[in-house]
């Protein structure tokens, strides 16, 4: 699973597209598989395919998925209990499937077996049904905006050796088709910035520099984790 573009966001874009119609079931989950690949959802009698999964649940009236992108002291995207919440914060994302009555939080974890398997085997725990309290796409994309400019003018302001350039691996976090514009543009901005929080180095900054940068960056990562979760329930504002 890639840091900067966590398996639960692809679940989340490609799934809440497969519910609005725009793609098929077969093609959400070859995008995910693509990714991080073969998925399993664990079950009381053993392992099933998340595509069978997937097919179940819409057959239960699932309406859409939640993405979560939490950590410690701000469980972005988690309403509780605290079971699911303490297991999504650990892992740093979590997906949570509505239903007409209840919902179910999903926690991937890499699944490895051998030399060659290598997948992700989802834990499928109780979630409550409230909805999570998140920005609008457009509060999310000005606090980013914003983080990104005061982290920029922080950062200029602490000098420190040269570093010299590293190669920047920016990861594709495009959603899926049906998503609006202004989601696949938050999306694709929050997804560069994260690249730059991945490859910030505090090297050869004294300790007052170092507080510095990092405040800045904890607010950028802030707004970063927000709009990308906003940006990926974008969609079902429109169905």
């Amino acid at each position: 699973m890639h840091p900067d573009s966590p398996i639960s966001a692809t679940l989340v874009c490609w799934g809440n597209a497969w519910l609005a119609g725009q793609v098929g079931l077969d093609e959400a989950a070859d995008r995910v598989e693509r990714q991080a690949g073969p998925q399993l959802v664990a079950g009381e009698t053993g392992d099933l395919p998340l595509r069978g999964f997937l097919a179940d649940l819409r057959i239960e009236g699932m309406k859409s998925l939640r993405l979560a992108l939490p950590i410690a002291g701000d469980p972005l995207g988690l309403t509780g209990p605290p079971p699911f919440n303490s297991a999504a914060i650990e892992a740093g994302q979590a997906v949570t499937a509505v239903l007409p009555d209840r919902c179910l939080g999903l926690i991937p974890v890499n699944d490895r077996r051998g030399s060659s398997y290598a997948g992700v085997r989802w834990t499928v725990l109780e979630a409550r049904t409230a909805a999570p309290d998140l920005p609008s796409l457009a509060e999310a994309e000005h606090e980013l905006t914003r983080a990104m400019r005061a982290a920029t003018d922080a950062l200029l302001g602490v000098e420190g050796p040269a570093q010299g350039h590293r190669r920047l691996e920016i990861v594709d976090d495009g959603l899926a088709p049906g998503y609006p514009a202004r989601a696949h543009r938050v999306a694709a901005l929050a997804a560069r910035l994260a690249v730059v929080l991945r490859v910030a180095d505090d090297r050869g900054l004294t300790s007052g520099q170092i507080a510095v940068r990092g405040e800045a960056l904890r607010e950028l990562d802030r707004a970063v984790r927000r709009a990308r979760v906003v940006a990926h329930h974008a969609i079902t504002e429109l169905v």
